[in-house]
């Protein structure tokens, strides 16, 4: 039924990520499919913001997000099961679209924070991922 799963995750939160790290393991177990697990670090632009950081910030904030994906994936995936590494730079929920369009995933499976009023049920890049993508969305609630 599915052959590729993303998995987003929250490195800098991982206790959130639990159900939906379980979640995709168990479905990439029983589908015998790849799991994309991937982390977006937010980028800063060119503007005003940018000027008061390091030239070379951004190089260092991926290569640490890498390192850290790596610890989670050791940490929390079974050794056996096939696992693309995945880090990004940009806006969360566009990065989560434009990887799942470009590389045909069948299923995204990601964990959502409580939601407060504002976020009418779902956390803001869940809803807007379950909104435009292409394929399924499984939200997990914590």
């Amino acid at each position: 039924m599915f052959k590729d799963i993303l998995l987003p995750v929250d490195i800098g939160n991982p206790d959130t990520q639990a159900k939906a790290v379980s979640t995709a393991v168990e479905m990439a177990k029983a589908f015998g499919c790849r799991l994309h697990v991937m982390t977006i670090v937010p980028t800063f632009g060119e503007g005003f913001v940018s000027s008061f950081f390091p030239a070379d910030y951004q190089e260092k904030a991926l290569a640490v997000a890498d390192e850290h994906l790596h610890a989670f994936v050791r940490q929390r995936i079974p050794e056996d099961l096939p696992v693309q590494h995945v880090v990004a730079c940009g806006t969360i929920y566009e990065e989560i679209l434009g990887f799942a369009k470009k590389h045909d995933v069948d299923l995204i499976v990601m964990a959502s924070h409580r939601p407060e009023l504002s976020d009418y049920l779902l956390g803001p890049n869940a809803a807007r991922v379950t909104r435009h993508a292409n394929c399924s969305v499984l939200v997990i609630r914590p």
